[in-house]
């Protein structure tokens, strides 16, 4: 091995692997993991994302039952939005067994599947699959040293600037409707027009849409019709 080798060898061994990480994720139990890695680890409010593992890699960490919750809430694709408006290349870290996808929550197979194909070929997030917190960690740790070590680039805290356009104004407006996700938004959008008509829609209308069903139909229906007191 040549001198410029060894030298190169000796600065990747001392170089120290940083994450920046959401302060909501510091109940999780993965800082002390991280820790015995020797990652240097700090926390941050962050707009979009759990863990900044360089300038353009963040991932969004949900365990299985986070994941189903978000699903039905419609939390996931606005935050998957915010992400890759953020980062260049974002990551989607499900942790737990891929098999109580199917079986945890009251979540019909057919919307795990849909939301998973969505996060991946809507949104062009790859999603990395762990069983526990030592295997996230691990994960975690290897991406942040191969950005930083590998390909010397450093966490640093992204916002979005990006402008959301009308289209996309009216999509995160009814998408705040009751079970509503940015896909179920669409469709709706796209049968009636407008907000504003589907504001106006009978009850009928909207249970034609697909995916939306006569209870969900019903929801929105009660939501956007029933006097507030």
């Amino acid at each position: 091995m040549t001198i410029k080798a060894k030298m190169k060898l000796i600065d990747m061994q001392e170089q120290k692997v940083r994450i920046i990480a959401d302060n909501r994720e510091m109940p999780s139990g993965i800082l002390s993991v991280l820790k015995s890695l020797g990652v240097e680890t700090e926390f941050k409010q962050l707009d979009s994302g759990d863990y900044i593992c360089s300038d353009r890699v963040c991932a969004e960490r949900k365990t299985v039952v986070d994941f189903l919750s978000s699903i039905t809430d419609g939390r996931l694709f606005e935050q998957l939005k915010r992400l890759k408006d953020s980062f260049e290349m974002p990551v989607l870290l499900i942790e737990g067994n891929p098999e109580c996808l199917f079986s945890e929550r009251n979540v019909h197979p057919n919307a795990v599947r849909g939301a998973l194909s969505s996060v991946i070929i809507d949104y062009k997030i790859p999603i990395l699959w762990t069983h526990g917190l030592e295997e996230t960690a691990a994960q975690l740790f290897s991406i942040a040293k191969r950005e930083q070590i590998q390909e010397n680039r450093t966490p640093s805290i992204r916002i979005s600037k990006k402008v959301r356009s009308t289209k996309e104004l009216q999509e995160y407006f009814v998408s705040g409707l009751p079970d509503i996700n940015s896909v179920l938004s669409r469709n709706l959008l796209e049968k009636f027009g407008s907000p504003l008509k589907l504001l106006n829609a009978d009850l009928s209308e909207i249970m034609k849409v697909e995916g939306i069903g006569k209870e969900r139909a019903k929801k929105i229906y009660e939501v956007l019709n029933i006097d507030y007191y």
